[in-house]
């Protein structure tokens, strides 16, 4: 997205917002915790699939370890 758009998008948005407070039906108070409270959520989300994407990869190289042992020590172990 350009710039140039995103300064419409941005202006477009301030000015609902102030034609909304002239009417008494949004406070900026209120928007600016709202974009908050969105930002903190995709924070939490996006940590939570980073951990579980970490979590999945330290299972399989355990799981990879362990296979690696139980071929070695089948295949050279004692007799």
């Amino acid at each position: 997205m350009s710039s140039t758009s995103r300064a419409w998008i941005v202006a477009a948005s301030v000015g609902a917002v102030e034609a909304l407070k002239d009417q008494g039906f949004c406070r900026w108070n209120y928007t600016v915790r709202s974009m908050q409270q969105h930002g903190k959520n995709s924070l939490r989300s996006s940590a939570v699939v980073s951990r579980k994407v970490r979590g999945e990869k330290a299972a399989k190289q355990s799981e990879e370890s362990v296979r690696k042992v139980m071929y070695l020590s089948c295949c050279w172990g004692p007799y």
